[in-house]
């Protein structure tokens, strides 16, 4: 697997983007026209970085990362349905690690997902994200309805040692 800066490819990103289903994000179905839109606009630029997955040169998928500008960027990964459950979700999250520790010098990484969504749960956990919140009706779905959402987050001090230290949500009981 490879990690490649996106360059202008806005044809590439509207194949992968548009030819699959997005079930766990804010919208399952993107149109091109908004894509194009929001690439007129910057979107996939201004103070985000994006960059694609790629196979044997093939686009397998792409990662946002927002507020790249901040010590604290969110991002967002799309693999293409062909390569889901792969293992390319979990080799995304260890370069992104790399990437944003080592390369842009990040203190932390955050990433939130539908509860409902195990497949990306299980790529959090394998690559040493630690679950931090469950947050209840946090995610407003395309159709109108809300689901709760999970906070996986990763910090550099852990990364540099290799081990996850432990949260204390239940240190205080309120």
């Amino acid at each position: 697997m490879e990690i490649k800066l996106f360059e202008e490819e806005i044809d590439d990103l509207v194949h992968l983007l548009t030819q699959n289903r997005w079930l766990y994000h804010t919208n399952s179905y993107l149109k091109e026209e908004a894509i194009r839109a929001a690439y007129a606009e910057g979107y996939y630029q201004n103070n985000r970085e994006t960059h694609w997955i790629l196979e044997d040169g093939d686009r397998v998928g792409v990662i946002f990362i927002h507020d790249i500008n901040d010590t604290i960027p969110l991002f967002d990964i799309r693999l293409d349905a062909n390569y889901r459950g792969k293992g390319y979700g979990v080799k995304a999250l260890h370069w992104l690690q790399e990437y944003l520790f080592a390369e842009r010098k990040k203190i932390r990484i955050e990433g939130y997902t539908r509860v409902d969504n195990i497949g990306m749960r299980k790529c959090f956990s394998k690559a040493g994200f630690v679950k931090e919140g469950y947050l209840r009706n946090a995610w407003e779905n395309g159709d109108g309805t809300v689901t709760d959402s999970i906070v996986y987050g990763a910090i550099k001090d852990d990364w540099v040692v290799g081990k996850s230290t432990p949260i204390k949500i239940d240190e205080v009981p309120f």
